[in-house]
């Protein structure tokens, strides 16, 4: 079973399992990693924004624009951010290791 690390608010990091085919945010939510996902995983809010380790950002696949848009309204964007919803599982993906940002935004949230 393919493997992936959380690097979790306060620095501590979370090995889970990580089976192929299913998404970094579904991953989290498995294994009780907090990582909100209002809009669950359909492309409308940034609230799975992960930090990707640099060496692991050169193996995923480009954003796409409509993960672009989103990731323009994460708090603490980074070179290598992410949504954990766009982020499949593969076999080059086993020791995936992605950052929990300090904090995320829901735009979803009525005001």
């Amino acid at each position: 079973m393919p493997k992936m690390t959380f690097v979790l608010r306060d620095g501590a990091r979370k090995e889970v399992d990580a089976p192929l085919g299913l998404s970094v945010l579904e991953i989290a939510h498995r294994n009780h990693v907090e990582i909100e996902g209002a809009c669950e995983g359909s492309l409308a809010c940034s609230t799975c924004h992960v930090v990707v380790e640099a060496v692991w950002f050169e193996k995923l696949a480009p954003a796409g624009d409509d993960e672009e848009d989103m990731l323009d309204l994460a708090f603490g964007l980074t070179h290598t951010s992410r949504l954990g919803c766009q982020i499949r599982m593969t076999e080059a993906l086993d020791g995936l290791v992605v950052k929990l940002p300090a904090a995320t935004r829901n735009m979803m949230v009525d005001k």
